[in-house]
């Protein structure tokens, strides 16, 4: 089995919603992060076999197959092809699995993957409408295999991060002081100039747009909860964001006959599920398999990228893992730095690969909570 790498890695300034990156199209998120990934490595278009990015709620300008469409509005060559992935949160850390495997099976020697999501264009709503229209505003709603086993009840992300908090008695003061390094660390990056080699500026945004300086404990003391009598509010979560991330994935092969430098090799790669109402919760089986089959520790690993979804979610899953919180998500997480659903997998993948080059680490871990109670878990190992 040949081995995949990791040669280039791209993406967006992360945009707040309705911000700097708000008008641009999907297509054009993607394919600013194609051309750039092109220029960086130098590898020639043509030689890519395909193109696989991840994308949630593939309505409206994000329809049509958005992979082929960003490769396209790139100006790449009209040979190439592209597919597009949804494992919801986890969908362009899923395309980097595709990719990867595919290489590692000898069926492909270069293939771009990533992802791409416009929060601001295509909000959750007009999926939710667009669901509506056909008469389906809950997706599970009339499954009788699906209401046989869970019930009729509403499945919400809000609910289940909910779920963990109280399961793993995560306070609300304990995820508001998570929040509050998470923008302290996410700002510390930023002005240290630590994001510079990993982002390709555009339409003048040059720096991820959700960090707040103004943030304190206070003022998120003050805030109302998501959910009547809950401990999570607003400034726990992700926050709502446009953006995009491209990586190039090749094989030896690639690497001798492009004369490519490989900055990573792929260790490991895989996904578990875990309760679909709780949701948020697999990262922890995840992790728990992850290490299992890669014969690794926790401790082995130099830096860790596990999505903010939820404060809870990281928190417990922390607790149940025993990971040093000082190389978790060392410059900041989503609750800072944004979630654009489709885009977050490759944006993690980007940031874990320039924190290990930036700080010498060998072993990098990233995973993330999806919808569904799912959960994909990538090792990397820099080079």
């Amino acid at each position: 089995m040949s081995e995949a790498y990791i040669v280039g890695a791209v993406r967006t300034p992360v945009g707040r919603r309705n911000g700097g990156l708000a008008r641009v199209h999907p297509a054009d998120l993607g394919a600013h992060v194609i051309r750039a990934l092109v220029d960086r490595t130098g590898i020639d278009p043509g030689a890519v076999e395909d193109v696989v990015f991840g994308c949630v709620d593939t309505v409206g300008p994000q329809a049509g197959d958005i992979a082929r469409t960003c490769w396209l509005a790139a100006g790449m060559p009209e040979e190439v092809p592209g597919v597009t992935v949804d494992r919801q949160c986890g969908s362009s850390q899923q395309a980097v699995h595709f990719a990867a495997q595919a290489v590692q099976s000898g069926n492909a020697d270069l293939v771009v993957a990533g992802g791409v999501q416009s929060m601001s264009l295509v909000p959750i709503s007009q999926a939710m409408v667009a669901g509506q229209a056909l008469g389906f505003a809950n997706p599970f709603a009339g499954s009788k295999g699906w209401e046989a086993r869970y019930g009729k009840g509403e499945v919400s992300q809000f609910s289940g991060a909910e779920m963990i908090a109280e399961r793993w008695d995560v306070s609300r003061a304990a995820m508001e002081e998570f929040a509050f390094e998470s923008h302290r660390r996410a700002l510390a990056a930023i002005d240290e100039g630590r994001f510079v080699r990993e982002i390709a500026p555009l339409e003048g945004v040059l720096d991820d747009e959700g960090p707040r300086r103004d943030t304190t404990l206070a003022k998120m003391a003050g805030l109302r909860t998501l959910v009547e009598g809950g401990r999570l509010t607003a400034a726990l979560s992700s926050q709502i964001s446009d953006g995009a991330a491209a990586l190039l994935i090749a094989s030896e092969e690639a690497l001798r006959t492009h004369k490519l430098t490989p900055r990573a090799r792929i260790r490991h790669m895989s996904a578990r599920g875990a309760d679909p109402i709780m949701m948020l919760s697999a990262p922890i089986p995840a992790t728990a398999h992850a290490l299992g089959k890669s014969g690794m520790k926790i401790e082995d690993f130099d830096a860790v990228e596990i999505n903010e979804a939820f404060a809870s979610v990281v928190l417990a899953w922390l607790r149940e893992t025993g990971a040093d919180p000082e190389v978790v998500n060392p410059n900041g997480g989503a609750i800072a730095l944004g979630h654009p659903l489709g885009a977050t997998g490759a944006r993690l993948m980007t940031s874990l690969l320039h924190e290990l080059e930036r700080t010498g680490g060998r072993y990098g871990l990233q995973t993330m909570c999806e919808g569904g109670g799912q959960a994909n878990v990538t090792i990397i190992e820099r080079l």
